[in-house]
């Protein structure tokens, strides 16, 4: 992969205008803000370019609204930044018109502008030509820090650095990418992969380009559920995805010319639905009415006894279904497990997707990480060896 145009710390921007891309979309609810943790890690470099008296514009979007809806503004956001940076932060709610440089030349040395929502314009999403001219005439220097949007063809992440000067990654995409590469790239090895989710078929190439670079391939959640019929076990009414086999004896292939081990459940927890108690059961033992729900206790001791022997471990997606504390016993005790390494051999540890990372809040243990990433399907897209639109821009 080319080289990426990082920030350099020691640029000057005193007087310069900067458009900083942020990943702000964080939970709101009836305009309140349920988890500032996104907002919460942008704000160290907000307060380093504040300190270096540039003159900084941030775009950010919030959920995919199909239009302008007061659900999705980020007003709350601009509340919140407002008070926590000592600051004047302003609030840019116009359009993008040809008078648009205008209406930011008040922007003195160490202030902000927050632009609403920028999926509230079709041209966003469009990676329209025009638009991106309009943002990239505001700015001298663009950055980009939102890591989680970077596999998006859409004109704040893409076209925008055909308009402006120079083009630069920010730390917290810095920091993901570093990440990630410590998999898949500068690995210690043995390297284990945990991956779960309910669908085969949206992880495949992830899969098939893991097994290449990974020693042990550890399969749960729903996802498993798949592996267990190719292998003639009964599934009961768990979820499954229908017509896998051929793929799964691809993945099988791939595993086995790269001398990659593929660890599936040989336990389970079950009930006959996903509200209820479970009960542990061997493999040959579910019946017709019961769903998988969780992974058993010998199948957490294998994979427990597999991390103590890694040195380097990737987990994306949850080992079942975690919102019952009944079904959450599995996912817990990766968590643990990982986190125990971590603390104690300094293993390499990076975790990922949406669901793994609301279950360990919701575990809401001192749990402790090498790296924690809310990038979503940027994540999983450079796992796959994908070249995404928003960093082929910044080379």
């Amino acid at each position: 992969m080319d080289k990426i145009n990082f920030f350099p710390n020691d640029l000057n921007v005193q007087s310069k205008k900067i458009i900083l891309r942020l990943d702000l979309n964080v939970p709101i609810k009836d305009k309140v803000i349920k988890d500032f943790t996104r907002i919460d890690l942008c704000l160290p470099f907000i307060k380093a370019l504040i300190k270096k008296k540039a003159k900084i514009i941030i775009i950010s979007h919030l959920g995919r609204p199909k239009e302008k809806n007061p659900a999705y503004s980020l007003t709350p956001i601009y509340k919140y930044i407002r008070k926590l940076l000592q600051t004047n932060v302003y609030f840019f709610m116009g359009n993008f018109d040809d008078e648009v440089k205008d209406k930011f030349s008040h922007l003195k040395e160490g202030e902000i502008i927050l632009i609403e929502n920028i999926r509230f314009f079709k041209e966003e999403i469009d990676d329209d030509d025009n638009f991106s001219k309009k943002l990239g005439s505001l700015a001298d220097i663009y950055i980009n820090d939102a890591f989680s949007c970077s596999h998006r063809k859409q004109a704040s992440i893409h076209k925008i650095t055909e308009y402006v000067d120079k083009s630069y990654a920010g730390p917290l995409l810095k920091k993901e990418i570093d990440a990630i590469n410590s998999i898949i790239h500068n690995k210690k090895e043995p390297v284990t992969c945990i991956i779960g989710g309910s669908k085969i078929s949206t992880k495949i190439n992830v899969i098939s380009n893991l097994l290449k670079k990974v020693n042990n391939l550890v399969i749960v959640g729903a996802m498993a559920n798949n592996f267990l019929l190719y292998k003639n076990f009964k599934v009961g009414k768990s979820l499954i995805e229908n017509n896998t086999n051929e793929i799964i004896e691809k993945i099988y292939k791939t595993a086995k010319d790269n001398n990659c081990e593929i660890i599936i459940p040989e336990d389970c927890m079950v009930g006959t639905n996903s509200e209820g108690d479970g009960k542990n059961k061997n493999l040959d033992e579910i019946e017709h009415n019961e769903v998988i729900l969780d992974i058993g206790p010998n199948t957490i001791s294998n994979i427990e006894k597999i991390i103590d022997q890694s040195n380097t471990v990737l987990w994306n997606g949850p080992a079942g279904y975690f919102e019952n504390k009944n079904f959450s016993n599995g996912t817990n005790s990766i968590a643990e497990a990982i986190s125990k390494n971590t603390a104690e051999r300094s293993i390499i540890s990076v975790i990922g997707g949406g669901d793994t990372l609301a279950a360990i809040n919701k575990f809401n243990n001192k749990l402790s990480f090498s790296h924690l990433s809310t990038a979503g399907g940027a994540f999983l897209e450079y796992l796959e060896g994908k070249d995404l639109p928003g960093l082929s821009v910044l080379k």
